[in-house]
């Protein structure tokens, strides 16, 4: 099964803007974000293959696996090989157009395990039940801090004993000296990917209300205090991390 047609190239941000207004995740972006992603996050496909390799180790059986933050669906597809049929996956997007493409790529994929894709508002919470895991890849830090440490005490409560949660988050250096050479080293890759630095600047305007990105250990505090007892990075570039996190 494959994950998707050859994506569409992402040219939002290519034309001068007189006003850059905040990142949406509507139809634009829905229809683009594969090669967004393939292009602005490090390792993207490589941290895919990581997730799926290691959800091969904590799914279990009849249980659900909870995509938070499905978008198009991409997760989703890359865990279906690596894991029993019987295990039910859940999608969970606030952007209805993400949604949509997410239906659209399943379905162009023949994807024929029990699954339910649904648009709900993560800042409000979501109920989990029987879960073996919880996926949040670049997820959190689009929440509303206020609204995260429930997030996870709900995703906590709604897991089995020893399932788990990845968490793929844009982090903030430790220390500021690392911060600012990692942030641009970040851009140096998005040139290297093809992006102008008109786009790369107007991204970056857009997206400065919208995502508010922790430090790595302030993240690893999150995840102790809504109970993990286990807790670990599995990935970390410049300034991104995956983090893994066992109930």
């Amino acid at each position: 099964m494959g994950t998707s047609a050859a994506a569409v190239r992402d040219e939002v941000f290519r034309e001068q803007r007189q006003q850059v207004a905040d990142f949406r995740f509507g139809s634009e972006v829905a229809q683009v974000f594969d090669d967004m992603l393939l292009r602005s996050v490090p390792f993207y496909a490589e941290m895919q293959r990581m997730i799926a390799e290691m959800a091969g180790d904590f799914a279990v059986s009849g249980s659900n696996v909870y995509d938070l933050g499905c978008s198009t669906g991409t997760t989703l597809l890359h865990l279906h090989p690596h894991l029993p049929k019987d295990i039910r996956f859940v999608g969970v997007d606030s952007s209805p157009e993400m949604i949509e493409k997410c239906r659209q790529k399943l379905a162009e994929a023949g994807f024929d395990r029990p699954h339910e894709i649904t648009c709900a508002d993560l800042d409000q919470g979501c109920p989990v039940q029987n879960a073996s895991i919880a996926l949040l890849v670049l997820t959190l830090q689009f929440i509303r801090p206020l609204n995260r440490d429930r997030l996870l005490a709900q995703i906590h409560e709604g897991l089995n004993d020893n399932g788990c949660v990845f968490l793929v988050e844009k982090v903030i250096g430790e220390d500021s000296l690392f911060n600012r050479l990692f942030i641009e080293h970040y851009y140096e890759m998005k040139r290297r990917n093809g992006y102008s630095q008109l786009e790369i600047s107007q991204k970056r305007e857009a997206l400065e209300n919208v995502l508010v990105p922790y430090k790595l250990l302030e993240n690893r505090e999150m995840l102790l205090r809504a109970g993990f007892r286990h807790v670990d990075v599995f990935f970390k570039w410049y300034n991104f991390t995956g983090m893994v996190a066992v109930k």
